[in-house]
């Protein structure tokens, strides 16, 4: 059952949405076993095939995972050695570490709470310890939760939440399909996108960082992606003097979280 907490440092304190998880890092084996564990409604955070692989079950299982935004995977049958003796009959699951919430309860709780949100949004943002490090500022800054895509990001594991510092434990994480989608609902929503990137055309000093907002973040490699870009209201980015071309993104999550603290906490 979710339920709310309030938590802060001085002044007024952020409502916050938790919902307590215990971490595990769990495997389930077949598939039956991941039958159960969908029917169950336990959260899953991938399922994995065997290429090739054909099954009763399979249409089942793809259908249920696809209408719950669990991803599907599909590899050659020698990753399967890695698990040795076990019965996997070319299948097998990766239990979630976090409890996956839709962006459209989180947003509507944020608003009744007087609060105006900010939402991290990782825009295909590939390194496990990164996006936890992410999590532990964001959830130190005030930020209301993370929206992740169901693909093309790196997972939510026991990785991330020690490197957020147990923050993931209780920070709201959404899933979904299409992050184009979900950032339209957030702009509809009366949240402004800020993008960090490279080629912002203002340094985060003198952007205005007030109001509910969605702080964009993309790859180091590539950056925030073209079609999350073409949304944003506004792109900024961090000066650099030096002769590194640009920060890790985590570094820059952080300095550009404070920025948005500072600005909504004027004294």
């Amino acid at each position: 059952m979710r339920d709310y907490q309030n938590k802060g440092n001085g002044g007024t304190p952020p409502q916050r949405f938790y919902h307590q998880k215990k971490i595990s890092a769990e495997i389930i084996y077949g598939l039956h076993p991941i039958m159960e564990a969908l029917d169950a409604g336990q959260e899953l955070e991938r399922i994995v095939f065997r290429k090739g692989l054909s099954a009763d079950q399979m249409p089942l299982i793809t259908r249920r995972a696809r209408e719950r935004n669990i991803p599907i995977q599909y590899v050659p049958a020698e990753w399967f050695i890695r698990l040795g003796s076990r019965n996997h009959q070319g299948a097998i699951a990766f239990v979630a570490v976090v409890e996956y919430q839709n962006i459209e309860w989180i947003l509507p709780k944020i608003y009744e709470s007087g609060e105006e949100p900010l939402i991290v949004v990782s825009g295909g943002i590939t390194d496990v310890r990164n996006l936890g490090a992410i999590v532990r500022t964001a959830e130190c800054a005030g930020a209301h939760a993370l929206v992740v895509p169901t693909t093309g990001s790196a997972q939510i594991n026991a990785d991330a939440v020690k490197t957020s510092a147990g923050a993931l434990a209780h920070f709201p994480v959404a899933r979904t399909k299409s992050l184009r989608h979900t950032c339209e609902y957030l702009k509809e929503s009366g949240l402004r996108l800020i993008a960090a990137t490279e080629y912002g055309e203002t340094y985060y000093q003198r952007a205005n960082l007030e109001g509910p907002l969605a702080l964009i973040l993309g790859d180091e490699g590539t950056g925030v992606p073209d079609d999350l870009l073409a949304l944003c209201d506004e792109k900024v980015r961090i000066p650099l003097h030096g002769q590194i071309s640009s920060l890790n993104v985590s570094v820059a999550a952080g300095i550009l979280l404070y920025a948005i603290e500072s600005q909504r906490h004027k004294q």
